[in-house]
């Protein structure tokens, strides 16, 4: 897809915004971005030639990312809500509000995530379905998603919320995770319980966002997920598979996974839904790059040469 629209863009630079601030860079966008840490910054701006800016969520500064929102056009929003604080750039609506109206902003999109529908049962749910979170977390992204649309609506800027499944790629996946002979994250366990996890690969979201900023919509809300929700277990023995025909007797099982698993299993976990993509397709016209989990993980072991490049 080509963008011809020569712009500018602000972004969070963290493991999609990296991807996509490369592809716009590539076709000629200005793209600046925000991070936590000065050593990121410091990395990101030698190594990628971003024009980054530090930005604190848990303690935040806005004056200065207002400053550098006037002057893009593009706006993708994917900082998390923080407990106790909520949408960090929404605590201080007002100013940004007043910056908005002074500035050259045409676009937003929020990312947010696929937990703002609790729990189906298992049933399919699309964009129509009512929101019921089941987590704190899941609340406060349900909430931040209001905050945006409402403030995009006011001033009359298109804005989008993409609620994302869960977001994998190179570098960040069941594949990476058993090359490592990592420990699973508390997340990663959760999801051990549940017999359907949407998932989607970091190049799709990016064709997604780009197909958004390309085509005139209505719609305020789409779902970023490939077709095939799957568990977790599923996903991982697959995962397994590949590395075990790709490097023979490099994987060495852990009975601590297998433990921390089971332990999580009888405790259960709320959430049980599968997520429709059908309104992604059909509107913003994307095709998958990556329809299943099968393929987004089969792409990423073809592109490493040796184990070692995961870790």
């Amino acid at each position: 897809m080509e963008l011809h629209q020569i712009s500018g863009c602000l972004l969070r630079v963290g493991f999609v915004g990296q991807v996509l601030a490369q592809d716009l860079k590539n076709q000629g966008w200005a793209v600046s971005g925000t991070c936590t840490s000065s050593i990121k910054k410091k990395k990101l701006e030698e190594e990628r030639g971003f024009d980054i800016h530090l930005f604190d969520a848990n303690q935040p500064d806005v004056t200065s990312t207002l400053e550098i929102i006037k002057d893009h056009t593009h706006l993708l929003v994917s900082i998390p809500p923080v407990p106790g604080i909520g949408d960090p750039i929404l605590q201080n609506e007002l100013r940004l509000r007043r910056a908005l109206m002074g500035g050259n902003l045409q676009w937003i999109c929020y990312l947010s995530s696929t937990s703002v529908y609790g729990d189906s049962g298992g049933a399919w749910v699309d964009e129509d379905y009512l929101p019921n979170p089941t987590s704190d977390v899941g609340r406060l992204r349900l909430a931040a998603e209001e905050g945006w649309l409402n403030l995009g609506q006011s001033l009359g800027i298109s804005t989008k919320v993409f609620r994302l499944g869960g977001i994998y790629g190179p570098g960040r996946s069941a594949v990476d995770t058993i090359i490592k002979r990592g420990v699973l994250s508390e997340t990663q366990r959760m999801r051990g319980y549940r017999r359907f996890t949407s998932r989607v690969n970091v190049q799709d979201i990016c064709q997604a966002l780009k197909a958004s900023i390309c085509t005139s919509s209505s719609r305020r809300v789409y779902n970023i997920v490939d077709d095939e929700p799957a568990p977790r277990e599923e996903v991982f023995e697959y995962a397994r598979d590949l590395v075990e025909k790709k490097w023979p007797g490099w994987i060495k099982h852990s009975s601590e996974e297998k433990e921390s698993s089971v332990i999580v299993k009888k405790e259960g976990l709320s959430g049980e839904k599968r997520v429709s993509n059908a309104r992604m397709k059909k509107e913003l016209g994307v095709r998958l790059l990556h329809p299943s989990y099968r393929s987004g993980l089969q792409s990423i072991i073809d592109q490493m040469d040796k184990p070692i490049l995961a870790e």
